[in-house]
C-alpha cells in the first residue's frame, strides 16, 4: 500500500510538473493596428506591416477582418 501510495504521489509530481511547463510559455498581447488599411484578408501583409510599427508579427481577427498586431507579454 505504501508503495503505490508513493508511486501515485511521484506520477502526480510528474504530470504537475509537465502542465506547468506548457503554461511557462508566456502570453501574447494583441494590439490593433495603426498603419494597416483595408480589410484584413492576408496574415503575412497584416505581420508585414505590424514590423514597420515595432511588432514582431501580426494576425487578422474577427469579423470586420482587421490587423492586429502581436508581441510577447
Amino acid at each position: 500500500m505504501k508503495l503505490s501510495m508513493k508511486l501515485f504521489a511521484t506520477l502526480l509530481l510528474v504530470v504537475m510538473c509537465l502542465m506547468a511547463g506548457e503554461m511557462v510559455e508566456g502570453r501574447t498581447c494583441q494590439s490593433q493596428s495603426h498603419n494597416f488599411k483595408g480589410a484584413c484578408l492576408s496574415d503575412t501583409n497584416c505581420a508585414n506591416v505590424c514590423k514597420t510599427e515595432g511588432f514582431p508579427g501580426g494576425k487578422c481577427r474577427g469579423l470586420r477582418r482587421r490587423c492586429f498586431c502581436t508581441k510577447h507579454c
